[in-house]
C-alpha cells in the first residue's frame, strides 16, 4: 500500500497537473490567462507540497516552542552516593514506582501525555524521580516530541525531538553524584 501512495502522491498528481498545464497552456493564446494557468499550476504543486511536509514543519515549529517553554531537567537536590552503588556504565539503577519495594531509596515516575493522536503525533515525556521514605521530589525532566507527517513512501517516518538530553538517564545523571 505504502508503494502505491508513494506512485499517487511523488508521480501520479504531479503528472496529471503539470499535463493539465500544458494541454491548457496550448489551447490559450492570450498572455493573461496563460499567465494565470502558470500561477495556478504553481499553486496546485504548492498546495501538494505543503500536504506533504507542512503539517510536519507546523508541528516541530510547535514542538520547539513547548520545549523552550518548559522543556528541560530540573534538579531540587543532588544527592551524593558511593561509587560501589552505580553500574559500570556509571549509572543508578533504580525502579518505577509500581516496581518500588521498601528497601529501594529511590523511584520514578513516568508519563506520557499524547498532544496530538493523528498524523503527524505529537507527545510530552515527564520524568521525576523521588526519594522514597520522604516521598520529596529530586529532580524532574520534560521533553516533547513529533513522529511522522511525511509522505508516504517505502521510507520509515522522521521523527524530531527535544531536549535533546532530558530523558531518565540525563535526569539520574544530575541528581546522583558519585562520590571520590
Amino acid at each position: 500500500m505504502s508503494l502505491l501512495l508513494f506512485l499517487f502522491y511523488w508521480i501520479a498528481i504531479p503528472v496529471l497537473v503539470i499535463s493539465a498545464f500544458a494541454w491548457l497552456w496550448r489551447r490559450m493564446d492570450s498572455f493573461a490567462v496563460r499567465g494565470l494557468i502558470a500561477v495556478a499550476c504553481m499553486a496546485a504543486l504548492s498546495g501538494l507540497l505543503w500536504l506533504a511536509v507542512g503539517e510536519k514543519w507546523l508541528a516541530d515549529r510547535q514542538v520547539r516552542e513547548m520545549c523552550a517553554k518548559d522543556g528541560g531537567i530540573k534538579v531540587y537536590e543532588t544527592v551524593r552516593l558511593p561509587p560501589e552503588r552505580f553500574d559500570q556504565f556509571g549509572q543508578l539503577r533504580i525502579p518505577s514506582r509500581q516496581d518500588a519495594k521498601l528497601g529501594d531509596e529511590y523511584f520514578y515516575e513516568s508519563s506520557t501525555r499524547h498532544l496530538r493522536s493523528r498524523n503527524p503525533e505529537m507527545w510530552q515525556s515527564h520524568y521525576k524521580v523521588y526519594r522514597h521514605f520522604d516521598n520529596k521530589l529530586l529532580g524532574e525532566s520534560i521533553s516533547y516530541a513529533r513522529r511522522g507527517g511525511d509522505m508516504p513512501g517505502p521510507w520509515h517516518e522522521s521523527s524530531f525531538g527535544c531536549p535533546s538530553n532530558a530523558d531518565i538517564t540525563d535526569l539520574k545523571k544530575q541528581i546522583f553524584i558519585k562520590e571520590n
